[in-house]
């Protein structure tokens, strides 16, 4: 069994924000998939905005640290993908609204 959900993953990594638009990682969409084995090794699936993200490493950190901030996890393991390549319609409501969606 799990030690964390995908719902609480997501939840720790919602303290990420996206400087760039000020919304958090998950309001964005960005965040595709999580989970967590019993031993405490996370493993989450994203993207970003864009392939040329300056933010790119930085970014990466601070899901990794936030996720690490949960009790017992061991490890934090990042993969970024560009399929499905993200767009403004995998945000959530209030992310396209006031960006203009």
């Amino acid at each position: 069994m799990a030690m964390y959900t995908k719902d609480e993953i997501f939840q720790a990594i919602s303290t990420v924000i996206d400087p760039e638009v000020g919304f958090n990682l998950v309001e964005m969409g960005l965040i595709y998939d999580a989970s967590c084995d019993k031993e405490g090794n996370v493993k989450v699936t994203m993207t970003l905005s864009t392939k040329a993200c300056p933010l790119h490493q930085m970014i990466l950190q601070w899901v990794k640290e936030a996720v690490e901030k949960l009790p017992n996890v061991q490890s934090v393991d990042v993969e970024v993908v560009w399929e499905p390549e993200w767009n403004i319609t995998m945000a959530d409501n209030n992310v396209k609204k006031a960006l203009g969606a």
